[in-house]
């Protein structure tokens, strides 16, 4: 089974529902990443401001910070190998990571959205 470890940009939150607006894209991926990490996948977050000594530790990240800026957050590293940087993981790229089909990935992310109330439209605020 795959690691896969995600380093955040500093943010006030990991879900996206704090400050004036919901950011969508943060919503989908902590639902997911919350969703498979209860189920026992090997998926971790990391946040600049929560957690900055997992950045110090893993040389490639600091690397990359250091030559690249903070800009190139959220960096995602894949069994030790950095996969990718700028943005976050797509469904499909999860999926392809985990060895799932991006269906089975997405029933996951749908069925975490209704467990938490969230009709799917995770744009109206809910807590998905």
């Amino acid at each position: 089974m795959s690691k896969i470890e995600i380093y955040d940009p500093a943010m006030c939150c990991s879900t996206g529902v704090c400050g004036p607006g919901v950011d969508k894209e943060l919503m989908r991926v902590s639902t997911l990443i919350n969703s498979l990490a209860l189920e026992g996948k090997n998926i971790r977050r990391y946040g600049l401001s929560e957690n900055p000594q997992a950045f110090v530790t893993n040389k490639e990240v600091n690397d990359m910070i250091l030559n690249e800026g903070v800009e190139t957050l959220p960096i995602t590293v894949v069994d030790g190998e950095i996969k990718k940087k700028g943005s976050y993981p797509s469904n499909q790229e999860f999926a392809t990571w985990l060895d799932m089909t991006k269906d089975e990935l997405v029933m996951k992310l749908l069925k975490a959205q209704k467990s938490a109330g969230c009709s799917g439209d995770c744009g109206s605020g809910c807590s998905c």
